[in-house]
């Protein structure tokens, strides 16, 4: 915990609270007589600590950025992609506390997994250190390359394939549920694009609404501009 917390950039007063943090379902669930508790309840309130934050950055920062594009970007930036490369710059992987079964199913390396175990740290320093501390953590990793100026770019991939497809009239473009496993707590998404019938692009994601943007965002770059 130690070297996480040099990570961090935060010294914990309550250590055991940056475990949890690190805890899988799956480990506690192997260790239910030593009482261990599992991260999903900091999972919940990180994910609403990093959301509120973003607001808040967006609302300060680019005072001229209507509410939907506003929206779009807070989705962005606070996505299980993104939150999958905080957990890789911070090697998190390394530190995560799973059962035996995902151990042996590569958890450690699990976008999902990893995404929910940064929201669970997230917590972990705003219940440890105040706002301060989860704010600090999220402009380092998350805003600090947003910069000044305002963002000229979103990931609404959906949102710019249709208008690349619609430069050409009679263009059909739809979205096709191909598969979903998992347990409930869980899923995963597939999802094809199609245009005009023929398959132009598959993504996978944790809702059908992220499997698209990923399928949306594959066949962009498959597309001629």
């Amino acid at each position: 915990m130690k070297k996480l917390e040099e990570r961090l950039g935060h010294v914990f007063r309550d250590r055991t609270l940056l475990q949890t943090a690190v805890t899988h379902s799956s480990y506690a669930n192997e260790n239910r007589d030593r009482g261990i508790e599992c991260n999903e309840r900091l999972e919940f309130l990180g994910d609403s600590v990093l959301g509120a934050t973003v607001a808040e950055h967006l609302y300060r920062s680019y005072g001229s950025m209507p509410e939907g594009r506003m929206t779009r970007l807070r989705s962005e930036l606070v996505c299980e992609q993104s939150l999958h490369r905080v957990a890789q710059k911070l090697e998190l992987g390394a530190y995560l506390r799973l059962g035996r079964g995902e151990e042996h199913n590569g958890g450690r390396e699990r976008a999902s997994i990893l995404a929910d175990a940064v929201e669970a740290v997230i917590a972990a320093l705003y219940l440890d250190g105040g706002m301060e501390a989860s704010s600090a953590f999220i402009r380092r990793y998350l805003l600090s390359g947003l910069g000044e100026t305002e963002p000229v770019a979103y990931s609404d991939f959906k949102t710019a394939l249709q208008e690349l497809v619609q430069r050409r009239s009679g263009q059909i473009l739809a979205y096709e549920l191909t598969g979903e496993s998992g347990p409930d707590h869980d899923k995963t998404f597939s999802v094809r694009v199609l245009l005009n019938g023929e398959p132009i692009g598959e993504g996978v994601g944790r809702t059908k609404k992220e499997a698209e943007q990923t399928a949306a965002k594959n066949a962009l770059g498959a597309l001629p501009q």
